[in-house]
């Protein structure tokens, strides 16, 4: 047998490799799902204070588009939505805190890139939400496209992809900026409203929001320029495979249950259906839930309780809203949209 330099046999540095590797491997094993059932509630961490994604009222009772995908995570494995606690977490600290186990998942508008991926070590399952960088001005400026705003003032969050995506659109595009950059969001809107700066920049979908809370929001407005690409996902911890699983699927089922047209209202007459699509997702024909570790109805708990994708984007962001954003790049595959999910079977 072959000897490295040391006394070392190739077989056992083959055995040492392998041995390192399991460490390695139950050092990330974090059995996510056991864990959730044993304490009977998923932690969710979530914006502090987003109109239309996550928001508690005076009572603490949180609303929104992130919160509700929780509450449908938390019905798949519990039939209960309201098994979902909710962590509030600034930008700064999101990633860090998944991976410190504070929370079991992150449903916060964050934006699915290659850089956040290998180095914090997390997965972003499917992207929620398709959004993409826009620019709000005072109405007063009399401007109507993002080129035309050179020499502007513009507040931006630190520790987001924005600052950067910022950077990019003025060089590219030869104009000048001052950046006022700020740790906080809530810091960026005061220093917006005081006048610190003449433009804010965030995703769009968030420009709505915070729009909602200025003293007059009608003296403001949003550019149709949309700058970047920002596939806003939930993100879980990276080599944990049956709780990505979970959480990718719970998306994917509330897609498939909106292009099958089953809603909340009739998904128990989903459950008499004869057609195959609608009977594995539904749970009367195959294996599907037992195969992620959950039951045969999981789907349909999650539908029962939340909805299906397109009624989670209604009430909270879309028509029955009061942000009212278009559905846009959101609309399904086959009504002009970009949101697809894989087939269940």
């Amino acid at each position: 047998m072959r000897t490295f330099r040391g006394g070392l046999t190739i077989g056992l540095a083959v055995a040492v490799l392998v041995a390192a590797a399991a460490i390695t491997y139950e050092r990330y094993d974090t059995r996510t799902l056991k864990r959730t059932i044993r304490r009977g509630e998923v932690l969710c961490g979530v914006n502090r204070g987003l109109p239309g994604f996550s928001i508690p009222d005076d009572k603490g009772n949180w609303t929104g588009f992130d919160v509700d995908f929780c509450r449908a995570v938390a019905a798949a494995i519990f039939d209960d939505p309201s098994k979902a606690k909710f962590v509030p977490l600034d930008a700064s600290e999101r990633f860090k805190e998944l991976q410190n186990r504070k929370v079991d998942i992150l449903s916060r508008n964050s934006t699915w890139s290659m850089s956040r991926e290998t180095n914090y070590d997390l997965y972003f399952p499917a992207v929620a939400f398709y959004d993409g960088q826009g620019f709000m001005l005072p109405r007063a400026r009399n401007i109507d496209s993002a080129l035309d705003l050179n020499g502007s003032k513009v507040c931006v969050q630190a520790g987001t992809t924005t600052a950067l995506n910022l950077a990019d659109y003025f060089r590219a595009n030869n104009m000048n900026y001052t950046e006022m950059k700020f740790g906080k969001l809530d810091e960026v809107v005061k220093a917006y409203e005081s006048g610190q700066c003449d433009t804010l920049t965030a995703d769009a979908s968030q420009l709505y929001a915070l729009r909602l809370n200025l003293p007059k929001p009608t003296d403001h407005t949003i550019l149709a320029d949309i700058i970047s690409k920002e596939p806003l996902a939930p993100v879980v911890r990276l080599r944990d495979d049956d709780w990505m699983m979970i959480v990718k699927w719970t998306l994917y089922a509330m897609i498939n249950a909106e292009e099958l047209g089953i809603t909340s209202q009739n998904i128990d007459e989903a459950l008499k259906s004869k057609k195959p699509e609608v009977m594995r997702l539904v749970g009367t024909e195959g294996s599907y839930g037992e195969d992620l570790g959950l039951t045969k109805d999981w789907a349909v708990r999650i539908i029962k309780h939340v909805g299906n994708y397109g009624e989670v984007y209604d009430r909270n962001v879309g028509s029955e809203s009061k942000l009212k954003i278009p559905r846009g790049m959101n609309q399904l595959w086959n009504a002009g949209g970009i949101q697809y999910a894989p087939p269940i079977r």
